[in-house]
């Protein structure tokens, strides 16, 4: 029998480095392991003394800040909309044009108004649109709330 001095060396190595893709490929997330949204509080807003329903959303890792906004039919809205500081994009949408709601608004960290007027009691999603290439959208990831229009 003829066994080179490093073939242990190189077997162990070998296991080594299985083990370690393995590892890998455990590690790895799919689109059913996105993170669940957090029930959030409903955030009811006050009509302001102009009549207008105003409140401050803010977009960050796959959420937004309040992420179920309470408002009253026929009364304008101005939501005032940013992301936190960082490299990734967010957007706010909201597509419920039967209500009179239709929002589709690229976010910066720079605070942006959005003004509506919703015209039909119901329950809206609104959603980040962004999708990287190759990777689960950010609404898939969890990036989604509601817009909840009363009487």
């Amino acid at each position: 029998m003829n066994m080179r001095k490093d073939q242990p060396m190189r077997n162990f190595v070998a296991v080594l480095g299985a083990m370690g893709l393995l590892l890998a490929a455990g590690c790895q997330t799919t689109s059913e392991d996105k993170p669940r949204a957090q029930p959030t509080q409903a955030q009811v807003v006050k009509v302001d003394q102009d009549g207008v329903q105003r409140i401050t959303i803010v977009a960050g890792s796959y959420f937004f800040k309040p992420g179920h906004i309470v408002v009253k039919v026929n009364v304008p809205v101005e939501l005032v909309a940013s992301r936190e500081s960082g490299m990734t994009p967010h957007d706010l949408v909201i597509q419920a044009q039967d209500a009179g709601i239709v929002v589709q608004q690229d976010l910066a960290t720079e605070p942006r108004k959005i003004a509506f007027t919703p015209r039909k009691v119901g329950k809206y999603a609104m959603y980040c649109s962004k999708k990287p290439p190759l990777m689960a959208s950010h609404r898939e990831r969890g990036m989604e709330g509601m817009l909840e229009v009363v009487p």
